[in-house]
């Protein structure tokens, strides 16, 4: 199987998702699975109900029956799981369960009001900046431009004699000492 953290969704019995979320966390401190199993994750989202004339807000799942995962797909987590209390099984074909794409997760989160964290850098324009990842690896630029939104910067890249405009992520840049 793969060996890659990713979001995978869990069946359980209705009504059953808190405690399938408790016996689960509870099992990955006993097995010591913390470095297989990272979050569980119950999709709520918040709903404004009245009641007898006056409005509250109250917490709904999103996905009633459905508890969400996210791992790294073995043997071994994958039986944890599997044989916790109250999982009927994964979402997929078969035993192999199936991940959720990118996309999925972003917008599961959005709705429950958690955006991901975005990696805070601290860099200004025109400052000199190395490359760790890319073609690009080990050359210093400078920072021309930086999109916060998307977590992208442009650094131009001096080669032949040319500056070349490389896109590249906040993470995959050092500052130069």
């Amino acid at each position: 199987m793969e060996s890659e953290k990713r979001w995978y969704v869990i069946h359980t019995y209705s009504g059953y998702e808190n405690k399938v979320s408790a016996n689960l966390e509870r099992k990955v401190h006993s097995l010591g699975m913390e470095n297989e199993i990272f979050r569980i994750v119950i999709p709520m989202e918040n709903e404004v109900e009245v009641k007898d004339g006056k409005k509250r807000s109250v917490q709904r799942k999103v996905f009633p029956g459905y508890v969400l995962v996210e791992m790294i797909v073995n043997d071994r987590s994958w039986y944890a799981v599997r044989n916790t209390p109250g999982v009927t099984g994964f979402v997929g074909s078969g035993t192999k369960p199936i991940p959720l794409t990118d996309e999925e997760v972003k917008q599961i989160m959005r709705s429950m009001g958690v955006e991901e964290s975005r990696p805070k850098i601290d860099l200004q324009l025109q400052q000199l900046v190395r490359l760790k990842a890319s073609p690009f690896a080990g050359c210093v630029g400078s920072v021309s431009e930086i999109n916060e939104e998307r977590g992208k910067l442009k650094v131009l890249v001096s080669m032949f004699g040319r500056e070349t405009p490389v896109e590249i992520d906040f993470t995959q840049v050092e500052e130069t000492e």
